[in-house]
């Protein structure tokens, strides 16, 4: 089980990455390297999730890329409200660009419903704007 999550104010896998690299630049990241991304609901599926599952970012209005999920903390926010950590290994993955309307919150994402990883591990992929062109056009 995955879950997807708009990443609003981003508009690309590279500004995504330099936003991580700067917050850690800033003191902000965890001793262990993981990002975190704070959410207010803790998902029922848990389990299923973590180790297993990804967080697939949309980013303008695409999936573009995701994180593995190495865990899910229980947090109090700083106006005492109950809220969900969700621990990300730093590696973005970029996918098969996949169009997604908006939404709020996270939802879960089907494994079979997943966009596929774009390319395998050290192979040179498409630029992101030439990807999604060649994901319109159905030759990735």
């Amino acid at each position: 089980m995955h879950i997807i999550k708009l990443c609003v104010g981003v508009s690309s896998i590279e500004e995504l990455a330099e936003w991580r690299a700067q917050r850690r630049a800033q003191g902000l990241g965890r001793p262990d390297g993981l990002n975190v991304h704070r959410t207010r609901m803790m998902p029922k599926k848990a389990d299923e999730i973590i180790g297993q599952g990804s967080l697939y970012w949309v980013i303008s209005g695409v999936i573009r890329c995701r994180q593995v999920i190495a865990g899910l903390e229980a947090a109090t926010d700083a106006e005492g409200r109950t809220c969900c950590n969700i621990l990300l290994e730093p590696e973005l993955i970029r996918t098969t660009p996949y169009p997604r309307r908006p939404f709020q919150g996270w939802r879960y994402l089907l494994p079979k419903d997943a966009p596929p990883d774009l390319g395998r591990p050290g192979e040179e992929t498409p630029p992101e704007g030439m990807a999604e062109e060649l994901a319109q056009l159905g030759l990735i």
